[in-house]
């Protein structure tokens, strides 16, 4: 019996086995990929478009007229101008915490590290009520430093003060967030280099770290200023509900929603909607510049 030579059978290669098991290992029938499709937009639907789209047909339920009316009178007016002084004021403060505080982390390592990343993680586990009445034990009249603000006249508890503290507090952990992650997966390779050419500190930040971050830290403000601006529990337990004075837009909303005033309030969350979706074409574009720019990085290497 004449030995067949292996040369004459026909191989099985491995690269041609491997894409098809792959294949078949991320594949899914056409029938779940249509059930989890059906399930994601009846879950979108339910719960986003249609709540969305209620707020608007209410706000304009009684027309235009008291649509204008509504966000133009006084409290309203009073309620935006806060909820952007409180988000103008935060936002920057947390900016500026983010960045350091990234460069921190990812650049040097020291003792206390880690506490400090828990420590930034703190109002992601802490309840927004739960920290405002921490202000109020701490600046209110009957608090630490309660009758030292007396004695020199100073207000924060039910004053602009603790709505902007109140606000820093549940909104700086998302700027740091978004760029220790970056920061620690870019290294410290390109600062030593600038560093031995004779580049200064701010010389590395400004020409070598702030361009490799720019839209980690643009995401994280958009991120941020949405939160500061839809915040509620930390807010209401230290602004005291004064309205005209220390109600911030959500806080406007709640009342005018307990007084019957439907439209009202139906008007002015659509101004918050309206800033829900401002944020979320922002952030959208954000994303695919970032994708753009990866496949730039990519084409490059």
């Amino acid at each position: 019996m004449s030995a067949i030579p292996v040369s004459s059978v026909p191989a099985r290669s491995s690269a041609g086995v491997a894409p098809r098991r792959i294949a078949d290992a991320t594949t899914e029938p056409t029938w779940v990929k249509w059930t989890l499709i059906g399930v994601a937009l009846a879950f979108l639907t339910l719960f986003l478009f249609v709540p969305l789209a209620v707020v608007f047909a209410e706000a304009f339920k009684k027309g235009v007229d008291v649509y204008l009316a509504a966000i133009t009178e006084p409290d309203a007016l009073s309620a935006i101008k806060l909820t952007l002084i409180a988000a103008g004021i935060s936002v920057p403060l947390n900016l500026a915490f983010g960045i350091a505080a990234a460069w921190c982390i990812a650049k040097f390592d020291f003792r206390g590290k880690n506490l400090l990343l828990t420590l930034i993680d703190l109002p992601f586990s802490v309840s927004p009520v739960i920290s405002g009445l921490i202000y109020v034990l701490v600046f209110g009249l009957q608090g630490w430093f309660g009758g030292w603000l007396r004695d020199h006249d100073l207000k924060v508890i039910f004053a602009v003060p603790g709505i902007v503290m109140a606000t820093v507090f549940v909104t700086f952990p998302f700027i740091a967030r978004e760029l220790i992650p970056l920061m620690q997966a870019q290294g410290t390779e390109q600062e030593e280099a600038a560093r031995v050419l004779g580049a200064n500190g701010w010389q590395i930040f400004r020409r070598v770290t702030l361009p490799n971050i720019k839209w980690a830290l643009l995401y994280g403000v958009i991120l941020c200023n949405a939160r500061a601006m839809g915040e509620f529990g930390a807010v209401s337990v230290v602004s005291g509900h004064v309205r005209g004075t220390t109600n911030t837009m959500p806080l406007h909303i709640e009342i005018l929603y307990n007084e019957y005033q439907f439209a009202a309030s139906f008007a002015v969350a659509s101004l918050l909607a309206s800033l829900a979706l401002v944020t979320l074409v922002l952030k959208y574009i954000v994303e695919q510049r970032v994708k753009k720019d990866l496949k730039v990085q990519e084409r490059s290497e």
